[in-house]
């Protein structure tokens, strides 16, 4: 943020004012949704749920989504920043999920889909912060509406992986190379392609016949080493 020109008093540091969150809807109503840390307090709420949350991947006692779940509940209670705390809190949610092994998130926006359904968003969160520091606060509704949106983009992402499969795979440069060789002189050893292209790794070759399986471009007959391929004639 040092490097940004956007409200100089505030950029890479805590709010210095109250930014309790209002809700704007198309009606053109607002709405309070929670009253959010007061500033002096932030510092060391952020510490506190950094080390905690922390902690609870690295023990591995709690399954990780609902760790990240909590973790941006709890971040957009505290709203540290002056500004732009939501989108703050999509950016880490990405980042958490992909530090998680959960990559499917770089391949679909997790930020458009909050903007599709802002007002169920506003709603699970105001369910626990109208409670917020009390004994009735409850985040269950929070946590079934993060884990849906997860289980509805990846539903998405396969769709899309359907459609993109049923016209047919991407083949790169080398996977190109090696079908067309194939094709020529059909049938192929893993050893007569290792001898034919050995800038390729046989490992990378490997996977790259696996891919071409996968893909329906080739045919495998055999098993182990004796194994040969041939081209999958689709018309």
């Amino acid at each position: 943020m040092k490097y940004s020109n956007k409200d100089k008093r505030h950029r890479g540091g805590y709010k210095h004012l109250s930014n309790k969150v209002v809700a704007n809807y198309p009606n053109g109503e607002q709405r309070v949704i929670f009253a959010t840390t007061e500033p002096a307090l932030v510092a060391g709420e952020m510490t506190e749920l950094i080390e905690w949350t922390n902690k609870q991947l690295k023990e591995e006692t709690i399954h990780p989504l609902i760790i990240i779940g909590s973790f941006i509940y709890d971040f957009l209670s505290i709203h540290p920043f002056q500004d732009g705390n939501g989108r703050l809190s999509r950016l880490l949610t990405t980042l958490c999920l992909l530090q998680n092994d959960y990559l499917f998130i770089q391949y679909i926006s997790f930020e458009n889909h909050i903007e599709q359904n802002k007002k169920e968003y506003y709603e699970a969160l105001m369910t626990g912060q109208k409670n917020r520091g009390t004994k009735a606060e409850l985040i269950d509704t929070w946590l079934i509406f993060f884990l849906n949106s997860l289980s509805i983009l990846t539903q998405k992402l396969e769709q899309k992986y359907d459609v993109y499969k049923n016209k047919g795979g991407y083949l790169n440069e080398r996977q190109k190379l090696i079908k067309k060789h194939i094709e020529k002189f059909q049938p192929i050893k893993v050893s007569d392609l290792a001898t034919k292209f050995p800038e390729i790794q046989l490992s990378t070759l490997k996977k790259d016949l696996q891919y071409l399986k996968q893909e329906q471009e080739i045919q495998m007959i055999g098993i182990g080493k004796g194994s040969i391929y041939i081209s999958n004639d689709k018309k």
